[in-house]
């Protein structure tokens, strides 16, 4: 017998409050080696939790490459790590073929992977390498797959980037093509942490002894989650906000606000919206809640946007923030929804 619209629900019910249960767990293990940033860390989740990847975006020095290395043993993820440096070749990145002699002389090539053959790959200061070595991860984030020497060779699941980048302002950075900076589902800008945190962190940290994360998750139990997210409901009026901010984003849109057309050179596409429409489910789960709501939509719309989209020439001359901007459209589209 088929089962009733109510077993499914209480069924997809129990599974979410499992689940916030266990993440809850995990934010405790990450806190271990992790302190404060509590936002930078539910971002960086969400990011994970949406089967996507995630973009760091800080200074150095601020715990970007330890929040992934303790994300990959918190998640059971096998992890790698790639520095990224402007020699960095893309055979460095995904592999390649190496000419092989056997013992009777007989001679084949054989495929040797690279780091990218992992489920959780690290690109440590992505900014720094060449735009073609930053070109060879744009088909793997995509499609979950690479292509080398003419065969498509299938990565592990799950499979997720969590890139490093340093301002661009910095010496001997390279900016990341649009493409590129569209396959993140997440930017996660890391900043300095206050006095207090700091003060944590000097005495946690310059001890002998030092807090170790713990695993909570399995990689299959990640890949469940992230099933349990796509099928989390979200309200109608959820749906048409995450419509109307993404297209009063865009300069050329008759819904785009009069601030958005003179300060806006490109704004995001339809995967923006996708993208919002999982992290607001993330972000409802990681609060406890069963569906997202309009406040959902408010906090995720600068991660999610702010990488999508571009600030004009002039724009940029009047010193305009896009981060001041996209709150200001998002707030404009949330009380007009509300009046509605």
């Amino acid at each position: 017998m088929a089962a009733t619209d109510t077993e499914t629900d209480t069924a997809l019910l129990a599974e979410i409050e499992a689940l916030g249960e266990r993440l809850a767990r995990a934010r405790a293990s990450i806190g271990m080696r992790i302190i404060g940033q509590p936002e930078v860390v539910d971002l960086t989740l969400t990011a994970l939790l949406c089967g996507g990847h995630a973009l760091l975006v800080g200074l150095p020095g601020l715990g970007k490459t330890r929040l992934v290395d303790t994300l990959s043993t918190v998640m059971g993820l096998d992890g790698n790590r790639v520095q990224f440096t402007p020699d960095l070749m893309p055979a460095d990145i995904l592999g390649s073929e190496v000419l092989e002699t056997g013992e009777d002389g007989s001679r084949a090539f054989r495929f040797i992977e690279g780091p990218i053959f992992c489920q959780l790959l690290m690109a440590d200061e992505i900014n720094r390498a060449s735009p073609r070595t930053q070109s060879a991860l744009l088909q793997a984030m995509q499609e979950r797959q690479v292509t080398v020497a003419g065969k498509d060779r299938a990565l592990a699941r799950p499979f997720h980037v969590l890139a490093t980048q340093n301002p661009i302002e910095q010496e001997g950075t390279y900016p990341l093509p649009e493409a590129q900076l569209d396959r993140f589902l997440l930017r996660v800008d890391v900043d300095y942490p206050d006095r207090e945190t700091e003060r944590q962190i000097l005495l946690t940290t310059t001890g002998i002894d030092e807090a170790e994360a713990t695993p909570v998750f399995t990689a299959a139990e990640l890949i469940a989650a992230q099933e349990v997210v796509r099928r989390m409901p979200v309200g109608e009026a959820v749906l048409e906000l995450i419509l109307d901010l993404v297209r009063a984003c865009r300069p050329d849109e008759p819904e785009a606000l009069p601030d958005v057309q003179d300060t806006v050179s490109w704004g995001p596409g339809p995967r923006a919206a996708q993208a919002l429409m999982l992290t607001v489910r993330a972000r409802a789960l990681l609060d406890g809640r069963l569906a997202p709501g309009p406040q959902d939509v408010m906090a995720m719309a600068r991660p999610v946007l702010i990488h999508r989209m571009a600030l004009s020439f002039a724009a940029r001359a009047r010193g305009e923030s896009l981060p001041d901007l996209i709150d200001a459209v998002a707030a404009h589209v949330t009380q007009v929804e509300a009046a509605a």
